[in-house]
Protein backbone atom coordinates (compact mmCIF):
# COMPACT_ATOMS: atom_id res chain seq x y z
CA UNK A 1 0.00 0.00 0.00
CA UNK A 2 1.44 3.44 -1.30
CA UNK A 3 1.46 5.87 1.92
CA UNK A 4 1.55 9.29 1.11
CA UNK A 5 3.03 11.47 3.09
CA UNK A 6 1.04 14.35 5.31
CA UNK A 7 2.11 18.08 6.07
CA UNK A 8 4.43 18.36 9.47
CA UNK A 9 3.99 21.07 11.98
CA UNK A 10 7.06 23.50 12.27
CA UNK A 11 7.51 22.53 15.55
CA UNK A 12 7.92 19.00 14.03
CA UNK A 13 9.97 20.16 11.45
CA UNK A 14 12.39 21.82 13.83
CA UNK A 15 12.42 18.90 16.03
CA UNK A 16 13.49 16.18 13.07
CA UNK A 17 16.19 18.89 12.32
CA UNK A 18 17.31 18.97 15.92
CA UNK A 19 17.14 14.69 15.92
CA UNK A 20 19.44 14.18 12.67
CA UNK A 21 22.15 16.80 14.32
CA UNK A 22 22.19 15.19 17.45
CA UNK A 23 25.81 13.09 17.39
CA UNK A 24 24.59 9.46 16.74
CA UNK A 25 21.88 9.42 14.71
CA UNK A 26 22.43 8.72 11.03
CA UNK A 27 19.76 8.55 8.53
CA UNK A 28 18.68 5.10 9.23
CA UNK A 29 18.67 5.61 12.94
CA UNK A 30 16.23 8.55 12.15
CA UNK A 31 13.95 6.56 10.79
CA UNK A 32 13.74 3.86 13.45
CA UNK A 33 13.23 6.43 15.82
CA UNK A 34 10.20 8.23 13.79
CA UNK A 35 8.80 4.83 13.29
CA UNK A 36 8.68 3.41 16.90
CA UNK A 37 8.32 6.87 18.61
CA UNK A 38 5.74 8.43 16.13
CA UNK A 39 7.19 12.04 16.63
CA UNK A 40 10.82 13.65 16.45
CA UNK A 41 9.93 15.60 20.22
CA UNK A 42 9.60 12.15 21.44
CA UNK A 43 12.47 10.57 20.28
CA UNK A 44 14.35 13.12 21.84
CA UNK A 45 12.93 12.81 25.21
CA UNK A 46 13.97 8.70 25.30
CA UNK A 47 17.80 9.00 22.97
CA UNK A 48 19.72 9.14 26.72
CA UNK A 49 18.14 6.04 27.98
CA UNK A 50 18.38 3.99 24.64
CA UNK A 51 22.00 5.52 24.42
CA UNK A 52 22.90 4.40 27.55
CA UNK A 53 21.31 0.86 27.01
CA UNK A 54 23.96 0.66 24.31
CA UNK A 55 26.77 1.17 26.76
CA UNK A 56 27.61 4.95 26.17
CA UNK A 57 29.13 6.59 29.60
CA UNK A 58 28.43 10.01 29.02
CA UNK A 59 24.71 11.28 28.61
CA UNK A 60 23.62 11.65 25.20
CA UNK A 61 22.69 15.22 24.49
CA UNK A 62 20.42 16.27 21.66
CA UNK A 63 21.67 19.73 19.92
CA UNK A 64 20.66 22.72 21.36
CA UNK A 65 17.83 24.76 20.09
CA UNK A 66 20.40 27.98 19.96
CA UNK A 67 22.15 25.65 17.13
CA UNK A 68 18.90 24.83 15.56
CA UNK A 69 17.30 28.02 14.96
CA UNK A 70 21.04 29.91 13.86
CA UNK A 71 20.66 26.98 11.47
CA UNK A 72 16.42 28.19 10.39
CA UNK A 73 17.79 31.65 10.89
CA UNK A 74 21.24 30.97 7.69
CA UNK A 75 17.95 29.13 5.71
CA UNK A 76 15.59 31.93 6.43
CA UNK A 77 18.15 35.04 5.21
CA UNK A 78 19.11 32.91 2.74
CA UNK A 79 15.43 32.55 0.82
CA UNK A 80 15.88 29.04 1.26
CA UNK A 81 13.62 26.43 2.30
CA UNK A 82 13.57 23.16 4.80
CA UNK A 83 12.75 20.11 2.96
CA UNK A 84 12.27 17.04 5.46
CA UNK A 85 11.78 13.47 5.03
CA UNK A 86 8.01 12.48 5.34
CA UNK A 87 6.82 15.80 4.33
CA UNK A 88 4.77 16.51 1.32
CA UNK A 89 7.65 18.56 -0.69
CA UNK A 90 10.11 15.68 -0.31
CA UNK A 91 11.31 13.94 -3.33
CA UNK A 92 9.02 10.51 -3.25
CA UNK A 93 11.39 8.42 -5.19
CA UNK A 94 14.58 9.56 -2.95
CA UNK A 95 12.17 8.91 0.09
CA UNK A 96 12.67 4.90 -1.34
CA UNK A 97 16.10 4.94 -0.61
CA UNK A 98 16.80 3.27 2.77
CA UNK A 99 19.31 6.20 3.94
CA UNK A 100 17.84 9.25 2.45
CA UNK A 101 18.85 12.15 3.79
CA UNK A 102 16.26 13.21 6.73
CA UNK A 103 16.80 17.04 6.02
CA UNK A 104 17.92 18.90 3.36
CA UNK A 105 18.81 22.85 2.79
CA UNK A 106 17.16 24.42 -0.44
CA UNK A 107 18.05 27.12 -2.65
CA UNK A 108 15.87 27.60 -5.41
CA UNK A 109 12.99 26.02 -7.33
CA UNK A 110 11.73 23.56 -5.50
CA UNK A 111 9.24 22.65 -8.02
CA UNK A 112 11.81 20.66 -9.84
CA UNK A 113 11.32 17.78 -6.88
CA UNK A 114 8.14 17.13 -7.98
CA UNK A 115 9.87 16.19 -12.01
CA UNK A 116 11.18 13.16 -13.25
CA UNK A 117 14.96 13.40 -12.51
CA UNK A 118 17.81 11.64 -14.30
CA UNK A 119 21.52 12.56 -13.23
CA UNK A 120 24.56 12.94 -15.60
CA UNK A 121 28.13 12.32 -13.98
CA UNK A 122 31.32 11.98 -15.12
CA UNK A 123 35.06 12.97 -14.28
CA UNK A 124 36.41 16.58 -13.22
CA UNK A 125 39.45 16.40 -15.51
CA UNK A 126 37.15 15.49 -18.34
CA UNK A 127 37.79 15.62 -22.40
CA UNK A 128 36.18 18.64 -24.99
CA UNK A 129 34.48 15.84 -26.12
CA UNK A 130 33.29 14.47 -22.73
CA UNK A 131 32.15 18.11 -22.12
CA UNK A 132 29.89 18.28 -25.37
CA UNK A 133 28.23 14.77 -24.85
CA UNK A 134 27.40 15.97 -21.25
CA UNK A 135 26.32 19.45 -22.13
CA UNK A 136 24.57 17.88 -25.38
CA UNK A 137 22.50 15.38 -23.52
CA UNK A 138 22.15 16.88 -20.73
CA UNK A 139 20.17 19.54 -23.08
CA UNK A 140 18.39 17.01 -25.36
CA UNK A 141 17.16 14.82 -21.53
CA UNK A 142 15.71 18.20 -20.02
CA UNK A 143 13.84 18.72 -23.54
CA UNK A 144 12.03 15.68 -23.44
CA UNK A 145 10.86 16.49 -19.89
CA UNK A 146 13.73 15.44 -17.29
CA UNK A 147 15.38 17.14 -14.56
CA UNK A 148 18.69 16.73 -14.58
CA UNK A 149 20.48 16.09 -11.38
CA UNK A 150 24.39 16.38 -10.68
CA UNK A 151 27.11 17.22 -7.98
CA UNK A 152 28.49 20.92 -9.65
CA UNK A 153 31.84 19.62 -9.46
CA UNK A 154 34.46 20.56 -11.95
CA UNK A 155 34.09 19.28 -15.93
CA UNK A 156 31.40 16.75 -15.98
CA UNK A 157 29.23 17.79 -13.79
CA UNK A 158 29.36 21.37 -14.29
CA UNK A 159 28.10 20.49 -18.28
CA UNK A 160 25.57 18.83 -17.37
CA UNK A 161 24.28 21.32 -15.37
CA UNK A 162 25.09 24.35 -17.90
CA UNK A 163 23.25 22.12 -20.65
CA UNK A 164 19.94 21.95 -18.72
CA UNK A 165 20.00 25.37 -17.41
CA UNK A 166 16.59 26.32 -19.25
CA UNK A 167 15.25 23.28 -18.58
CA UNK A 168 15.59 22.81 -14.93
CA UNK A 169 18.98 21.21 -13.13
CA UNK A 170 19.23 20.17 -9.63
CA UNK A 171 22.72 20.68 -8.01
CA UNK A 172 23.41 18.62 -5.27
CA UNK A 173 26.15 20.01 -3.06
CA UNK A 174 28.85 17.72 -0.35
CA UNK A 175 29.32 21.19 1.61
CA UNK A 176 26.45 23.91 2.26
CA UNK A 177 24.38 25.24 0.12
CA UNK A 178 25.38 28.52 0.53
CA UNK A 179 29.09 27.20 -0.50
CA UNK A 180 30.59 27.41 -3.37
CA UNK A 181 32.89 24.65 -4.64
CA UNK A 182 34.55 24.57 -6.61
CA UNK A 183 35.36 28.60 -6.92
CA UNK A 184 35.34 28.33 -10.92
CA UNK A 185 32.15 27.44 -10.98
CA UNK A 186 30.53 30.58 -9.42
CA UNK A 187 28.77 31.81 -12.09
CA UNK A 188 26.84 27.85 -12.85
CA UNK A 189 26.04 27.89 -8.98
CA UNK A 190 24.24 31.46 -9.49
CA UNK A 191 22.44 30.57 -12.68
CA UNK A 192 21.56 27.22 -11.17
CA UNK A 193 20.16 29.04 -7.99
CA UNK A 194 18.54 31.65 -9.97
CA UNK A 195 16.35 29.03 -12.47
CA UNK A 196 16.94 25.28 -10.93
CA UNK A 197 17.21 23.87 -7.69
CA UNK A 198 20.77 23.89 -4.65
CA UNK A 199 20.09 20.96 -2.47
CA UNK A 200 22.52 19.67 0.53
CA UNK A 201 21.98 18.43 4.29
CA UNK A 202 24.76 19.95 5.00
CA UNK A 203 24.18 22.96 7.49
CA UNK A 204 24.65 26.84 6.06
CA UNK A 205 28.37 27.36 6.41
CA UNK A 206 30.11 23.85 6.07
CA UNK A 207 33.32 23.29 4.12
CA UNK A 208 33.26 20.21 2.07
CA UNK A 209 35.57 17.45 3.27
CA UNK A 210 36.16 14.19 1.31
CA UNK A 211 33.54 11.92 3.53
CA UNK A 212 30.87 14.21 2.58
CA UNK A 213 30.93 13.43 -1.50
CA UNK A 214 29.91 9.83 -1.56
CA UNK A 215 26.79 10.91 0.91
CA UNK A 216 26.13 13.48 -1.89
CA UNK A 217 26.56 10.88 -4.37
CA UNK A 218 23.41 9.06 -2.84
CA UNK A 219 21.42 11.88 -2.80
CA UNK A 220 22.18 12.69 -6.76
CA UNK A 221 21.14 9.19 -7.71
CA UNK A 222 18.58 8.66 -5.14
CA UNK A 223 16.68 11.59 -6.97
CA UNK A 224 16.65 10.27 -10.17
CA UNK A 225 15.09 7.44 -12.47
CA UNK A 226 18.89 6.96 -13.89
CA UNK A 227 22.87 8.22 -13.98
CA UNK A 228 24.48 7.75 -17.06
CA UNK A 229 28.15 8.00 -16.46
CA UNK A 230 30.30 10.36 -19.72
CA UNK A 231 33.88 9.94 -18.10
CA UNK A 232 35.63 8.19 -15.26
CA UNK A 233 39.16 7.09 -14.27
CA UNK A 234 38.77 3.40 -13.08
CA UNK A 235 39.11 4.47 -9.21
CA UNK A 236 37.01 7.75 -9.89
CA UNK A 237 34.27 8.63 -7.36
CA UNK A 238 31.99 8.97 -10.02
CA UNK A 239 31.92 5.44 -9.79
CA UNK A 240 30.89 5.16 -6.03
CA UNK A 241 27.20 7.07 -7.63
CA UNK A 242 27.31 4.77 -10.24
CA UNK A 243 27.32 1.68 -7.44
CA UNK A 244 24.68 3.33 -5.19
CA UNK A 245 22.75 3.72 -8.30
CA UNK A 246 22.46 0.20 -8.58
CA UNK A 247 22.06 -0.76 -5.21
CA UNK A 248 19.29 1.50 -5.41
CA UNK A 249 17.74 -0.32 -7.85
CA UNK A 250 18.46 2.76 -10.77
CA UNK A 251 19.27 1.82 -14.31
CA UNK A 252 22.84 3.03 -14.99
CA UNK A 253 23.85 3.92 -18.24
CA UNK A 254 27.81 4.41 -19.74
CA UNK A 255 29.69 6.41 -22.49
CA UNK A 256 31.76 3.54 -24.23
CA UNK A 257 34.98 5.16 -24.83
CA UNK A 258 38.86 4.32 -26.27
CA UNK A 259 40.45 1.34 -24.23
CA UNK A 260 43.61 3.88 -24.63
CA UNK A 261 42.01 7.32 -22.47
CA UNK A 262 41.93 6.51 -18.57
CA UNK A 263 39.02 8.36 -18.93
CA UNK A 264 37.28 5.84 -20.25
CA UNK A 265 38.50 2.62 -17.78
CA UNK A 266 35.51 3.17 -16.40
CA UNK A 267 32.62 3.35 -17.85
CA UNK A 268 33.91 0.80 -19.73
CA UNK A 269 34.04 -1.09 -16.76
CA UNK A 270 30.31 -0.41 -15.99
CA UNK A 271 29.15 -1.83 -19.32
CA UNK A 272 30.87 -5.10 -18.58
CA UNK A 273 29.35 -5.09 -15.48
CA UNK A 274 26.01 -4.99 -16.88
CA UNK A 275 25.23 -1.00 -17.59
CA UNK A 276 23.39 -0.21 -20.08
CA UNK A 277 25.95 1.03 -23.10
CA UNK A 278 24.98 4.17 -24.36
CA UNK A 279 25.43 6.16 -28.08
CA UNK A 280 22.50 8.69 -28.01
CA UNK A 281 19.69 10.26 -26.11
CA UNK A 282 17.59 8.19 -27.56
CA UNK A 283 19.31 5.03 -25.91
CA UNK A 284 18.43 6.29 -22.66
CA UNK A 285 14.69 7.62 -23.24
CA UNK A 286 14.19 4.17 -24.47
CA UNK A 287 15.02 2.75 -21.33
CA UNK A 288 13.43 5.27 -19.54
CA UNK A 289 9.72 4.79 -21.41
CA UNK A 290 10.22 1.18 -20.43
CA UNK A 291 10.74 1.86 -16.67
CA UNK A 292 7.68 4.33 -16.71
CA UNK A 293 5.51 1.87 -15.84
CA UNK A 294 7.22 0.88 -12.97
CA UNK A 295 5.67 3.82 -10.96
CA UNK A 296 9.31 4.07 -9.57
CA UNK A 297 8.56 7.52 -8.24
CA UNK A 298 6.17 6.58 -5.34
CA UNK A 299 8.08 4.26 -2.46
CA UNK A 300 5.15 1.62 -1.96
CA UNK A 301 5.66 1.73 1.77
CA UNK A 302 5.60 3.29 4.41
CA UNK A 303 8.57 5.75 4.55
CA UNK A 304 9.11 4.92 8.32
CA UNK A 305 8.01 1.49 8.77
CA UNK A 306 10.55 -0.86 11.10
CA UNK A 307 10.35 -3.74 13.39
CA UNK A 308 7.50 -2.78 16.04
CA UNK A 309 9.36 -1.83 19.32
CA UNK A 310 10.66 -5.34 21.39
CA UNK A 311 9.32 -5.58 24.80
CA UNK A 312 12.26 -7.76 25.94
CA UNK A 313 14.09 -6.98 29.65
CA UNK A 314 16.90 -5.10 29.59
CA UNK A 315 18.76 -8.48 30.88
CA UNK A 316 17.40 -10.00 27.56
CA UNK A 317 18.45 -7.11 25.53
CA UNK A 318 22.26 -7.49 27.05
CA UNK A 319 22.64 -11.28 25.83
CA UNK A 320 20.89 -10.26 22.55
CA UNK A 321 23.74 -7.25 22.54
CA UNK A 322 27.19 -9.77 23.51
CA UNK A 323 25.65 -11.94 20.95
CA UNK A 324 25.68 -9.53 18.24
CA UNK A 325 29.04 -8.14 19.39
CA UNK A 326 30.61 -11.54 19.04
CA UNK A 327 29.65 -11.51 15.13
CA UNK A 328 30.67 -7.77 14.70
CA UNK A 329 33.94 -6.43 13.76
CA UNK A 330 35.60 -3.40 11.96
CA UNK A 331 34.64 -4.78 8.54
CA UNK A 332 31.17 -4.08 7.71
CA UNK A 333 28.58 -7.00 7.75
CA UNK A 334 25.15 -7.59 6.68
CA UNK A 335 22.43 -6.83 9.19
CA UNK A 336 20.53 -9.70 7.51
CA UNK A 337 23.75 -12.10 7.89
CA UNK A 338 23.75 -10.42 11.96
CA UNK A 339 19.87 -11.75 12.21
CA UNK A 340 20.60 -15.16 10.34
CA UNK A 341 23.69 -16.09 12.90
CA UNK A 342 22.71 -14.90 15.79
CA UNK A 343 19.04 -16.42 15.29
CA UNK A 344 17.79 -13.66 17.13
CA UNK A 345 14.25 -11.78 15.65
CA UNK A 346 14.82 -8.86 13.47
CA UNK A 347 13.34 -6.54 15.94
CA UNK A 348 15.70 -7.43 18.53
CA UNK A 349 18.16 -7.13 16.16
CA UNK A 350 17.70 -3.86 14.56
CA UNK A 351 16.18 -2.61 18.33
CA UNK A 352 20.05 -4.01 19.54
CA UNK A 353 21.78 -1.70 16.84
CA UNK A 354 19.95 1.42 17.12
CA UNK A 355 20.89 1.57 20.97
CA UNK A 356 24.52 0.63 19.58
CA UNK A 357 24.43 3.08 16.98
CA UNK A 358 23.41 5.93 19.73
CA UNK A 359 26.10 4.76 22.22
CA UNK A 360 28.77 5.32 19.44
CA UNK A 361 29.46 1.70 19.46
CA UNK A 362 29.05 0.95 15.96
CA UNK A 363 28.23 2.74 12.35
CA UNK A 364 26.26 1.98 9.65
CA UNK A 365 27.02 1.58 5.68
CA UNK A 366 25.12 1.34 2.87
CA UNK A 367 23.12 -1.77 1.47
CA UNK A 368 22.04 -2.08 5.26
CA UNK A 369 24.91 -3.26 6.62
CA UNK A 370 26.83 -1.94 10.23
CA UNK A 371 30.70 -2.46 11.93
CA UNK A 372 32.32 -1.40 14.54
CA UNK A 373 33.44 2.25 14.71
Amino acid sequence: MSITPEPLSFAEKQARLRLIRTDNVGPVTFRQLISRYKSAEKAIEILPELAKRGGRKKPLVACSMAKINKELDDLDQNGGELIVLGDTLYPALLAATEDSPPIMMALGHTHLLEQNSFAIVGARNSSVNGLKIARNFAEKLGQAGYVISSGMARGIDAAAHQGAINTGTIAVLAGGADVIYPRENTETYHAIKETGLILSEMPFGTQPQARHFPRRNRIISGLSLGVLVVEANHKSGTLITARLASEQGREVFAIPGSPLDPRAKGPNSLIRQGAQLTESVEDILEVLNIMSGRQLSEPQFDLFHSPPATEESDNELEKAMMAIKEKLSHTATSVDELIRLTDLSPSVVQTVLLDMELAGEITRHAGNRVSFC
